[in-house]
């Protein structure tokens, strides 16, 4: 066995696991932190951690963004991902891909790997779990952070994102979020109307995201291959696995419940949720329910109802409503529209958000503006978490003893390649709140 491939399987708790990823943050401080990008002349030199379909996506947004943006190192627990990704980036982007075999890590440790190149910036897309400790590498390290959404699948990861954005705030780092709804330009406008007043004080609202299938995804392959331990089976269905993904409330409605902490400018108090497992039946759905209902409490006592599902076959709908004391405020897909005295429907353009938003990074590494998204992400995050901890358990709970006071933690016993029984789906009234 070679060296890469004995330290794939390294032994490691998530204690050690986040110790060791700060040592590594501390060793490598100097390198690429105190780079001046004057002028937009200067090549930004960016690393890949989890080179997944996401992953691939996002560096190819983010090389086509700006100029004298190349990609140098990659990173990846599996090495099959890795090459994949590399092939294809390199057959669609040319000279932009500088990466060579020395700057392709594998394995638990591929983060470290990354870091320790001279990258300026990375892009975090490792299955959420990973996200807080790599994150909390990368701003030791100095290095600016694109990450993917969600940040974090329980309290105690969204509390270590909290600490690394404050030490970014510190070292002049950048973070941005994959949560591209804020760079679409109807929901800039619309939001900006709402904030201004035109649908008066907000009363109420609601968010659906109901359908949208099983995704089975190729990525996400239902079949258990020959030789995959316990561990490679979850990682490589991580989808549908919550000490992996949060669920599909938080991996993937984040989006929609992101517009609400947007619209009210705030996070929610508190909340009550109901949910279920269905229809997604056999091991090959892991964990995860297929639908869940949460009414959130936010300041003055506003409820906002979200309804979400991941069923095959059933009428798709993504929409939100928000309803205040002058008006009514609806979007859909790319509509915004509002009802009232002041009357409003977005017709303008619509660039690209996904490529906006690392555009607008790029523009504030080179600039030196302030540009940290590390705890509006968090808190969005924590809003599915917090719903999700009501569905599981069928308990109401309170933003402030989620945030503050669980000690959930979904971190498997040890990180190796090797058994690890699967959790039981959640059953509300049995399930336990920690």
């Amino acid at each position: 066995m070679d060296n890469k491939a004995e330290k794939a399987r390294l032994n490691l708790s998530r204690r050690d696991f986040i110790k060791t990823s700060a040592a590594l943050g501390a060793a490598t401080w100097a390198l690429g932190s105190n780079r001046m990008f004057a002028a937009g002349s200067d090549k930004i030199r960016l690393g890949l951690i989890g080179c997944g379909g996401r992953g691939t996506y996002d560096t190819t947004n983010c090389l086509n963004a700006a100029p004298n943006v190349e990609l140098v190192a990659m990173g990846d627990l599996f090495r099959d991902r890795i090459d994949r990704s590399r092939q294809r980036l390199t057959k669609e982007l040319g000279d932009k891909v500088k990466v060579t075999d020395e700057t392709c890590f594998v394995g638990w440790d591929a983060h470290k790997g990354v870091l320790g190149c001279d990258v300026d910036m990375v892009i975090l897309t490792e299955p959420p779990h990973f996200r807080p400790a790599h994150l909390r590498a990368a701003v030791e390290a100095g290095k600016h952070v694109f990450m993917e959404k969600p940040v974090a699948v329980d309290p105690v990861g969204v509390r270590s994102v909290l600490e690394s954005a404050k030490l970014a705030d510190q070292k002049n780092l950048t973070i941005v979020a994959g949560t591209q709804s804020r760079r679409m330009a109807h929901l800039i406008e619309g939001m900006k109307r709402i904030h201004n007043g035109d649908i008066g004080r907000i009363t109420g609202g609601q968010c659906l995201r109901i359908g949208g299938g099983m995704l089975d995804w190729s990525e996400a392959t239902k079949e258990r291959q020959p030789g995959w331990s316990d561990m490679e089976w979850q990682l490589r269905r991580w989808l549908f696995l919550t000490w992996l993904s949060g669920d599909f409330i938080t991996e993937m409605h984040i989006h929609n419940l992101d517009r609400m902490n947007w619209a009210l400018d705030a996070h929610p108090v508190q909340c009550i949720a109901l949910g279920g497992r269905q229809v997604r039946t056999g091991p090959e759905y892991g964990n995860i329910y297929d639908h869940i209902t949460v009414q959130y409490e936010y300041p003055d006592g506003v409820k906002i109802e979200y309804m979400g599902s991941q069923i095959d076959k059933m009428t798709y709908r993504q929409d939100a409503r928000i309803i205040g004391t002058k008006g009514m405020a609806y979007t859909h897909e790319g509509d915004f529209i509002i009802d009232g005295p002041k009357p409003f429907r977005y017709d303008g353009p619509s660039p690209s958000p996904v490529i906006k938003q690392h555009a607008d990074q790029i523009e504030a590494i080179r600039t030196g503006a302030h540009l940290n998204e590390g705890q509006r992400i968090a808190e969005s995050t924590m809003t599915c978490v917090m719903g999700r901890m009501s569905a599981y358990t069928g308990r109401a709970l309170k933003w402030d003893w989620a945030m503050n006071a669980s000690k959930l933690d979904l971190s498997p016993p040890r990180y190796e390649f090797g058994d690890l029984p699967m959790r039981p789906v959640a059953m509300p009234g049995q399930t336990q709140l920690i």
